[in-house]
């Protein structure tokens, strides 16, 4: 029996479910799992070492022999690589680009899921990722599948970009979520897709705060005793401006 829910968030690149689902677990008191973040730490751990990222058996031995540990701060958590801080560096173009190449691989994905799982054994756990609700936590207490149109996730990912002083062009970063979106969901291995059971919630157009009063919305729905400390939203994911809708 877990002690308190897990919730899963799964969506596209750029939806807004990173920062989503930082701002609903400091709310709740809860963990705050970035499973992609770990996909990612393997990508960034086979770049650093020259590893060739088409060896999916190297790829495996580094998936067993890495030591990936999250440690959950203000800010939702930093990630550690063998003992070193990776937080920033596994956001990269060149890791987003890349990382594909673990998390499209049966065996890598075979042992990180089984480590999300390790974390998430007592709940009290907010999860996002691609593939959340459908494979790592099937039986999740709220499942939420976010969406924005392709364009808004390219604004946001240049915003995000050009403020870690970073060059970004608005037009390749579309055709790159274009392309990873048509990889995750066309990939044989574990495909983005929204679960039956998940509700649905288009963060297009949203400021962060609407969409966490939207997700807040619909944790008290489901879970009316569960106490909520709302606090100011963090930074970044789910755009500007106002509105949004939400469908179940």
């Amino acid at each position: 029996m877990r002690k308190a829910p897990i919730i899963a968030i799964d969506g596209p690149a750029g939806s807004g479910k990173s920062t989503a689902a930082r701002n609903v677990a400091q709310a709740l008191g809860f963990t705050y799992l970035d499973t992609g973040a770990m996909y990612r730490a393997v990508t960034w751990k086979a770049i650093e070492g020259g590893l060739d990222l088409a060896d999916e058996q190297g790829l495996v031995n580094l998936t067993a022999r890495i030591d990936i540990a999250m440690v959950p701060d203000s800010g939702g958590a930093r990630v550690f690589v063998d003992g070193v801080e990776v937080t920033g560096r596994i956001r990269s173009e060149e890791v987003s680009r890349e990382a594909y190449h673990v998390a499209g691989s049966a065996r890598c994905r075979e042992r990180i899921v089984a480590l999300q799982r390790r974390m998430a054994a007592d709940g009290g756990v907010v999860a996002e990722g691609r593939d959340i609700g459908t494979v790592v936590f099937p039986d999740a207490d709220l499942k939420l599948f976010l969406v924005a149109s392709p364009e808004e996730r390219a604004r946001r990912r240049v915003g995000q970009l050009r403020k870690a002083g970073q060059r970004a062009d608005l037009q390749q970063v579309l055709r790159d979520i274009e392309l990873r979106d048509r990889r995750d969901t066309e990939r044989e291995v574990s495909p983005l897709r929204q679960a039956p059971d998940a509700v649905l919630v288009d963060t297009t157009g949203n400021t962060v705060e609407r969409t966490l009063d939207q997700l807040l919305q619909i944790v008290a729905e489901r879970f009316p005793n569960l106490p909520v400390r709302r606090a100011a939203a963090g930074p970044g994911g789910a755009g500007s401006g106002g509105g949004g809708r939400r469908s179940r």
